[in-house]
């Protein structure tokens, strides 16, 4: 379900976001999760503009949808799509990207892979 107060959120919802990361972090790897958890704490700040949240929005929608370029399930290549999406929002949008964004998605990938 879209949320209308998150631009570009018409294919994104949190619940699937937070799924996908749940069932896929080990088997995405490392850089994809740590990716996904900056674009989507760089969202959460008050500061971010409507653009860039749009932008993160569409690569996090890229991200949990459950058909891409390449099916997640493929061996060794699944998600290197879904990496590419996600490293060119993070380079459009890194300005947004702070420490505190930074160490909120560090922490959070602390568990999954520490």
């Amino acid at each position: 379900m879209s949320d209308p107060n998150k631009p570009g959120s018409e294919d994104y919802s949190d619940h699937e976001f937070w799924l996908k990361v749940k069932q896929f972090a080990k088997k995405a790897g490392r850089e994809v999760i740590d990716n996904a958890l900056c674009l989507y704490y760089a969202a959460q700040r008050p500061d971010t503009p409507k653009w860039a949240k749009t932008v993160i929005f569409g690569a996090l929608a890229y991200f949990i949808a459950p058909l891409d370029a390449i099916p997640d399930l493929t061996p060794f290549v699944g998600f290197t799509d879904d990496l590419g999406a996600l490293a060119a929002a993070l380079a459009m949008v890194s300005i947004y990207v702070d420490d505190d964004v930074e160490k909120q998605a560090a922490d959070k990938s602390a568990a999954w892979f520490d």
